[in-house]
């Protein structure tokens, strides 16, 4: 079972001095609230938790890099250029220091993502946005086998219900998996508080 943390768990967390990191923010778009294809469900309130995460980054002089999912402007989703496309407002009126768009779930590919961190000496990636086991699951692993660390954060990454012809998955379920899995193997998992609290 997957626990909520508690302040003094967050205070015991140490994200270590010599590590170099940015926080990327992964398509949070309109698309993904109420009024879009794809409202995000579960965890609740991860909106809150990444601007939360933005605000602690600025503070402590971590990179920002937004992301914005896109595809051609007659798509059903994340149409280039449409209302539904456009970055959530409370992300678009946080200051980036890098933004870029991806046509593909993972960040690296086709995009400056990989460059932009080397000739800035970032050797771990913090991932922050939707969906958890898409474009956030594809993100951290590119990381990893670029030879990055990643820290993942767990209630400021989210999905949704999913139904197709392999099945049938709740957005708790998905998300836990995911959480899981990168814990197991590519990811230090870890709340948007811990995160927030050991930067502080």
């Amino acid at each position: 079972m997957v626990t909520a943390p508690t302040a003094a768990r967050a205070s015991a967390y140490t994200l270590g001095a010599a590590v170099k990191r940015a926080l990327i923010v992964i398509d949070v778009q309109n698309e993904y609230f109420p009024g879009g294809a794809l409202p995000v469900t579960h965890p609740a309130g991860t909106l809150p938790r990444i601007t939360a995460a933005i605000d602690a980054a600025r503070a402590a002089g971590v990179p920002v890099i937004t992301v914005q999912h896109s595809a051609a402007p007659d798509a059903r989703v994340f149409a280039r250029g449409s209302e539904r496309w456009q970055l959530h407002p409370e992300v678009a009126e946080r200051e980036a220091d890098l933004h870029f768009e991806k046509r593909l779930p993972g960040a690296f590919t086709d995009t400056p993502l990989a460059g932009w961190l080397r000739d800035r000496g970032v050797d771990t990636l913090v991932i922050a946005g939707y969906m958890t086991q898409m474009c956030c699951d594809t993100t951290a692993r590119q990381a990893v086998h670029r030879g990055l660390a990643a820290e993942f954060l767990s209630d400021a990454t989210g999905t949704l219900d999913f139904a197709n012809q392999a099945g049938t998955v709740s957005a708790e379920e998905l998300h836990r998996a995911i959480l899981v899995t990168q814990q197991w193997r590519f990811a230090k998992v870890l709340s948007a508080e811990e995160w927030t609290a050991a930067l502080s």
